[in-house]
């Protein structure tokens, strides 16, 4: 069995309909994988979202470790936080030594994981582009879609490394942006100025939102899809997690599909 481990700071409801989303399936199929581990950058009474993340966990009867990374920064004196990066991972990975997971995933973790931590674990990361996309937030990344006039998006998995969103690539799925949905948005913006667009209607343009709505109901598919992946084989995750990501990336566009439309949500 797929032994998983969880990384997400649990800010709020994205962070929790993940995990839930996962969770459930995994209990749903018992016996390809499992999450044997979920850590947080945030403890108990820092935030209310995150208090919520954590009685999600408890739910499930999951392990929860926390470290708090705003506290470890008060600690060191402040500073900048790329330099107390390392020291920070260390501290986790020493929270972590009595656990063995095979994968891990960086579900709503809101800190850069530095190099000597993504050469211990296979970290995948969710990028809300294909793999030849934009970087960046998926704000930044769906603005430009927009500059360009795409047709297509998707989003991806990738391994965590030192280069922020431009790890090996494991699975990918695609979304059209163009076609009946968006027909009646792609007209309102021709002819107008993409900045003063962003500056008077910002998110709450039609575009955007259609955007955003319509690759965001793929990404927990692309999650899931890609973990069974990894469970049954279908990507060799190596003795050391360096075979990982050295072979063509996974399109789950078929998987996605098939699974939406099972649950009538396609």
């Amino acid at each position: 069995m797929l032994n998983i481990g969880w990384f997400s700071t649990g800010r709020g409801e994205g962070s929790r309909g993940l995990l839930r989303f996962v969770q459930e399936r995994l209990e749903r199929n018992p016996g390809e994988a499992g999450i044997s581990f979920v850590f947080s950058n945030r403890e108990w009474g820092e935030a209310e979202g995150s208090d919520q993340f954590f009685r999600l966990v408890g739910s499930y009867g999951l392990p929860l470790l926390t470290r708090s990374s705003a506290a470890f920064r008060r600690a060191a004196g402040g500073g900048p936080w790329a330099a107390l990066r390392p020291e920070f991972d260390r501290a986790v990975m020493a929270d972590l030594a009595d656990y063995r997971p095979e994968v891990c995933v960086l579900a709503g973790y809101m800190l850069i994981v530095g190099g000597e931590m993504s050469r211990r674990y296979p970290l995948l990361n969710l990028h809300p582009a294909l793999p030849d996309g934009p970087i960046g937030t998926w704000r930044e990344v769906i603005w430009s879609l927009i500059e360009r006039r795409a047709t297509h998006t998707g989003a991806m998995l990738h391994l965590a490394t030192e280069q922020v969103d431009r790890g090996p690539v494991i699975s990918y799925c695609t979304v059209p942006i163009a076609g009946p949905e968006f027909a009646p948005h792609w007209p309102e913006i021709a002819g107008r100025d993409l900045a003063a667009l962003r500056a008077e209607v910002g998110e709450n343009l039609p575009l955007f939102q259609q955007i955003r709505q319509t690759e965001y109901r793929r990404e927990p598919y692309l999650l899931y899809e890609t973990l069974r992946a990894l469970a049954q084989g279908r990507v060799d995750l190596g003795a050391d997690h360096s075979a990982m990501g050295t072979g063509p990336a996974l399109c789950l566009d078929g998987e996605i599909d098939a699974a939406m439309a099972a649950e009538g949500v396609l």
